[in-house]
């Protein structure tokens, strides 16, 4: 089918995206939620996601969830922070579980099509259903208002929608959730789970990101992360983290008396063998061999995996999952080694490393490019892109379409990005953040920001302020020499200049389209094959 790749595929189960872009039911409770304060779309303040007068007040969220009988202690929950592959993280340890038959709820954002992504519920993987979704609105509605007047109308859509979640996953009945938190984590408003529900924590990496909202450093970023750690309960983390921002989560763990599990022990082994094709798209092999010692004593070895997931930090957290999943079955749980291959090999995401089919490029107009969709946006996932992509696609010719958020690194990522290969042609454009422009960057601004990279990198470019431009643009070889910026004002135009650019290429050159910069672009593309 056309739209076969636009699913996440789970162990059972699909869900096209035709299905997921039309909500027409949930009018009314999208208009509520869209009344509500939205940091997603506005930026957190300053200091909001830090353990301080500043931060947000955890305290609403507890008295909100008292109201609705505190659902939160219904269940077993492994909760998720991290800078980044959190998500990644999360859906592989959900379809582990999956695989071994549990019913799981998982709880993500951001969403790529519509926010039923964010809320998955049982033993088939799918997104919650518009119906399920708009009749717990209508239940809990007389409850919201009054909260709202009591918390003078303080309530945000993210407590608004974590509280739904819960809620669901209580009425469920499911045997555990994946609960992945939105901002740091100590002050988060997932970051209510008590250490008799907490299974596990899980912190996968430490970076700049939401600097500012976090306390300024990255020493306040792993302490605000390292407030999802429970009195007891294990820790497992991701990384790799710089020494002294491990020791400070390790150090806080201790204070919990909380057992700590690193993939990155000495004892492991994760490794990509190989790059292969698989049901028509690419695949990495890889070793996963997981030998801890320390803490508590657990093993499991992978050989050749297959994961549809692409790139050593795809591999990473593939390999955290594994670490949680051994974690579990420590405290009793059932995995078996074959649940936690089977799990991992079926974990596909919307705008992660994910590849369109030859139909879906051909009906972008991009007949014999191959398209990558992948929300890199800080510069490590950016340099972690184009590792994978240099290793995948060696010889190919890269042309990017690039569309960020205001408060990211622009600079720092397009440095990543140019160092990592030659880069022939970058495509500037903007798309709505959260269904807002209020922190989208000006594609004016994107290409001063990679001028600017370019100079500092040593790479010589020629943009569309060029009086020469437009001639220059039709040039066959000029991409060998130089890297060609252009801003364009719409995907519909990026798409129509990346196509003028492949069609100047033979059919026997490899060529490489990517969507990158956020997940917003990425949907960009989605949304325009769900037509």
């Amino acid at each position: 089918m056309l739209l076969s790749s636009l699913r996440r595929k789970f162990t059972r189960g699909v869900w096209p995206i035709r299905t997921l872009s039309s909500n027409p039911e949930m009018k009314e409770f999208l208009n509520y939620l869209d009344s509500l304060k939205n940091f997603e779309k506005s930026g957190v303040p300053r200091g909001a996601g830090t353990d301080s007068d500043e931060g947000f007040d955890l305290g609403r969220m507890r008295r909100l969830m008292e109201r609705f009988g505190n659902p939160h202690n219904k269940f077993k929950a492994v909760h998720i922070a991290g800078t980044k592959g959190k998500g990644s993280t999360a859906a592989f340890i959900s379809n582990i579980l999956r695989t071994e038959g549990y019913s799981v709820g998982c709880y993500t954002s951001p969403h790529i099509l519509t926010i039923r992504e964010r809320i998955l519920l049982g033993r088939s993987g799918d997104p919650v259903s518009a119906k399920v979704l708009n009749d717990l609105f209508h239940r809990i509605k007389p409850e919201l208002e009054q909260a709202m007047k009591e918390e003078n109308g303080c309530i945000s859509h993210f407590e608004v929608f974590t509280a739904m979640a819960y809620i669901l996953f209580a009425d469920e009945n499911v045997d555990i959730a994946v609960i992945e938190a939105g901002l740091g984590g100590a002050r988060d408003a997932t970051n209510i789970i008590s250490s008799s529900g907490l299974a596990a924590a899980v912190i996968t990496t430490v970076g700049e990101e939401h600097l500012a909202a976090l306390g300024g450093s990255l020493e306040t970023i792993a302490m605000a992360k390292a407030g999802i750690i429970k009195q007891g309960c294990p820790l497992v983390l991701g990384g790799p983290f710089v020494p002294h921002i491990e020791r400070i989560i390790r150090d806080k763990a201790a204070t919990m008396e909380s057992p700590v599990v690193s993939a990155y022990d000495t004892g492991n082994r994760c490794t990509v063998k190989c790059f292969s094709i698989l049901n028509g798209r690419p695949c990495q092999i890889c070793d996963i061999v997981i030998q801890v010692g320390q803490d508590l004593k657990m093993s499991c070895k992978l050989h050749d995996v297959k994961l549809k997931m692409l790139g050593d930090h795809q591999l990473r957290n593939a390999a955290t999952a594994t670490c949680v999943a051994l974690c579990l079955r420590n405290l009793g749980w059932s995995i078996s080694d074959e649940s936690i291959r089977s799990g991992l090999e079926h974990t596909h995401l919307l705008g992660r490393s994910q590849f369109l089919s030859s139909e879906e490029a051909e009906v972008l107009g991009l007949t014999g490019a191959t398209v990558l969709l992948d929300g890199a946006h800080t510069k490590e996932s950016a340099k972690a892109l184009m590792n994978t992509i240099k290793t995948a696609f060696p010889k190919a010719r890269l042309v990017f379409v690039v569309a960020m958020a205001s408060d990211k690194d622009h600079v720092g990522f397009a440095r990543e990005i140019l160092s990592g290969g030659h880069v022939e042609t970058v495509l500037l454009t903007e798309a709505a953040i959260a269904g807002s422009v209020t922190r989208t960057t000006p594609a004016s601004l994107l290409r001063d920001c990679w001028i600017k990279a370019c100079d500092e990198v040593g790479i010589e470019i020629f943009d569309d302020g060029m009086a020469e431009y437009d001639e220059l643009i039709n040039e066959s070889n000029l991409g060998d020499a130089m890297t060609i910026l252009s801003t364009e004002s719409s995907l519909k135009s990026c798409l129509i200049t990346a196509n003028k650019i492949l069609s100047r290429r033979g059919k026997e050159e490899k060529s490489v389209l990517v969507f990158t910069g956020s997940l917003h672009i990425a949907a960009s593309v989605l949304a325009s094959l769900a037509g």
